[in-house]
């Protein structure tokens, strides 16, 4: 498996939805009945294999199970049937701030989020100042991260996920966030990435990234894969596909 990165075999994954505005458990049980409920599946029998050393794109209109699947490469949420299998450490940064603590400075907050991805103290302390310096907030970092805005708080974010050196990095929308100063270094570090033979799975609307910076692609619409393969033909049938009157 030592070319294959990542490995998603039939991976479905289910929603509930409810139908009745009060869904508290005790007005269930006090009803003597059970609830309203229908399950939305928001991945269906997705399979795939992304290249290692490749920076692979997932792509499709809002709704198509695109951040449904980052999700679950991160192992935020599990599919109900179905695998994923990876070769090598996984990094994801998928929200702004997550894994930061907002009572607390920014200082701390990489040794927070650096040992909630894996990283030994002694690893984060050798790489503290070239993760301040990437993320751009020196003047900040003693600050309590509350104060910061949303870019700040990711490129922080970013800059330490990088620096956890995964085999596998899982990015959402990274590059929509930031000046462009900030999107050239992350462009750079993803370059990088890709020269050291590491894999970036990443999840962007926007095509021209995706289409410069990915050289492979899944298309997903409505739960399924539609298309996957070289990113260029699979990104040209997915604009054609909008142009021709599908739903964004």
């Amino acid at each position: 498996m030592s070319d294959i990165a990542v490995r998603v075999d039939h991976v479905s994954k289910k929603f509930r939805l409810y139908h009745e505005r009060n869904q508290s458990l005790k007005s269930t049980i006090m009803r003597g009945r059970r609830s309203v409920h229908e399950d939305f599946w928001a991945l269906k029998d997705v399979g795939f294999e992304v290249p290692t050393g490749s920076t692979f794109g997932l792509i499709g209109s809002n709704g198509s199970g695109k951040s449904t699947l980052l999700k679950c490469l991160a192992k935020i949420y599990y599919p109900e049937k179905g695998t994923i299998s990876y070769n090598g450490r996984i990094a994801a940064l998928l929200e702004v701030g997550s894994g930061f603590h907002p009572e607390l400075s920014g200082r701390e907050n990489v040794f927070l989020n650096g040992s909630i991805l894996g990283m030994s103290k002694k690893e984060i302390t050798r790489k503290f100042d070239e993760i301040v310096d990437f993320s751009g907030v020196e003047e900040f970092i003693d600050q309590p991260v509350k104060n910061y805005s949303s870019g700040m708080y990711v490129r922080l974010g970013f800059a330490v996920a990088i620096n956890v050196d995964p085999d596998v990095l899982v990015v959402d929308e990274v590059l929509s966030v930031g000046d462009a100063d900030f999107q050239e270094k992350c462009r750079q570090k993803f370059i990088d990435f890709k020269e050291a033979g590491k894999t970036v799975i990443l999840v962007s609307h926007a095509m021209n990234s995706v289409q410069e910076m990915c050289d492979h692609a899944a298309w997903l619409s409505h739960g399924d894969l539609v298309m996957m393969g070289e990113a260029e033909p699979t990104i040209n049938a997915y604009l054609s596909s909008l142009h021709g009157g599908a739903q964004h």
